[in-house]
């Protein structure tokens, strides 16, 4: 399978590396002839969990440059390029080929609106990877991939790309792909994004009242939305419906043991997002938080929490505020006002 790989990112170059270790035809896109022209004369090596893999020769180009068809492409760039960029890459794919979309959020469902659900197969990363230079990665679990098609069901095609892929990363195929995005989805609008505005992780936000409603309110409206989507989010590490859902979260001893399970898998992790903050990059917030909001609008689900989240990451992006754990504060008197 004739394989182009865009975004030499974290996520793109683990598997970049890992798939030219392992022979496959792999082609790699990045954004300029100046970080492709780094990477042909340093090769690509990945270390850590999984092992290390070096590829010394690489086939890489500034995407624009590519004129050439592809079976398939595996689109592992931030949200916002890979809606910018999409329409682009449909034009290199054989006729049948296959865009596999990983970005967090509601992305491959926007581009499978926008492109055809025949050329969009969704998937999702839970690999932790870092990239150390251009051309030099870490892997930092034994994570996967997780593809799907959109529409839900099982599919040749799937099976295909997920048995092309396994023999660089292992790649699962799941017949409710939605419902898996929704389950880090929900994860992503809590932890993470809570975490990056408090400037804390987890563990440390959840210890103070601000921090357990926040994080209780924007769970809940984005759970609601999920459901009144038609979507029932597919368990994870840790159930995405809390213990005796009533179309809200019920508080108790059963409540306080799963935020105990969430916090267990995820409370130690520094929020990506703070990352973002920190190195002064755009967040994905839009396809996250804003992605609830404007799905909440669009069925009448109230996501008052949501609207305010994503409105205080905007304003941290612009330099207005800070991450701070007051942050939290400020998110409470903005929607009981």
């Amino acid at each position: 399978m004739r394989t182009l790989i865009v975004g030499i990112g974290a996520l793109g170059g683990t598997i970049a590396a890992r798939a030219l270790s392992a022979g496959l035809s792999v082609w790699l896109a990045t954004r300029t002839a100046e970080s492709a022209k780094l990477l042909r004369s340093s090769g690509l090596r990945v270390s850590g969990i999984g092992g290390a893999a070096v590829a010394s020769e690489v086939h890489v180009a500034a995407l624009e440059e590519y004129r050439d068809r592809f079976d398939l492409i595996v689109l592992a760039t931030k949200a916002h390029d890979a809606l910018e960029i999409a329409p682009f890459l449909s034009t290199l794919l054989t006729p049948g080929g296959t865009l596999l979309c990983i970005q967090n959020g509601g992305v491959s469902q926007i581009l499978s609106d926008r492109l055809g659900s025949g050329v969009v197969l969704g998937g999702l990363s839970n690999l932790g990877a870092t990239m150390v230079e251009p051309g030099i990665y870490e892997q930092k679990n034994a994570g996967h991939l997780l593809i799907g098609e959109l529409a839900g069901g099982l599919s040749e095609r799937a099976a295909n790309v997920a048995r092309t892929l396994s023999l660089a990363i292992e790649t699962r195929v799941t017949a409710n792909l939605r419902g898996a995005v929704w389950a880090k989805l929900l994860l992503n609008c809590s932890v993470t994004t809570i975490g990056a505005i408090a400037a804390r992780t987890m563990r440390q936000y959840i210890a103070s009242f601000a921090g357990k409603e926040v994080f209780r309110r924007t769970y809940d409206e984005a759970l609601s939305v999920a459901l009144a989507n038609g979507t029932r989010p597919e368990r994870m590490i840790v159930e995405p419906i809390p213990p005796g859902w009533q179309g809200a979260s019920v508080p108790g001893e059963d409540h306080d043991a799963w935020i105990d399970q969430i916090v267990a898998a995820y409370g130690d992790l520094k929020p990506s997002m703070l990352q973002d903050f920190e190195r002064r990059r755009r967040t994905e917030i839009d396809f996250i938080n804003g992605y609830v909001a404007q799905l909440g609008r669009q069925t009448g689900v109230p996501i008052a929490m949501n609207v305010a989240v994503t409105e205080v990451v905007h304003r941290i992006e612009q330099g207005q505020v800070q991450p701070d754990p007051a942050r939290l504060d400020d998110l409470l008197r903005a929607v009981e006002h």
